[in-house]
């Protein structure tokens, strides 16, 4: 008598465990900026799948520097603004935010937490 009550509570609790599982397949990447708010769609599509293209260019150029943090992400940098109009440009636009990356780290060096972040976001009203 005790066994199909014991059987029954079984598959109830095992039931809850398969609905409750996490769907499988590709999830949608989350979207920085969504084109269709833009003031023109088409056009914003088109400059967003032309940086996605740089990007895999770039990316592709660079694989031999993986591993190495600073030597890749200069390798990034310098095949981007290669591709674009300006590269002298680029590589200032590039450099002076790398200069601000490095002094608000600088500054928030040992915090950690709430504390770091409150600190970036107070370094970068600064700048």
């Amino acid at each position: 008598m005790k066994f199909p009550v014991i059987i029954g509570a079984a598959l109830i609790a095992a039931s809850s465990f398969v609905h409750a599982q996490a769907p499988q397949g590709e999830a949608p990447k989350p979207r920085r900026f969504d084109c269709s708010q833009a003031k023109d769609p088409k056009a914003c599509e088109e400059r967003r799948a032309k940086a996605r293209e740089m990007h895999s260019k770039a990316s592709k150029a660079c694989e031999a520097s993986k591993g190495k943090a600073g030597e890749h992400r200069d390798c990034m940098r310098r095949e981007m603004c290669a591709q674009t109009k300006d590269p002298a440009k680029c590589e200032a636009r590039a450099k002076e935010a790398m200069a601000k990356r490095d002094k608000i780290r600088e500054a928030c060096k040992g915090k950690e937490g709430d504390e770091r972040r409150a600190c970036i976001k107070e370094q970068r009203g600064k700048t």
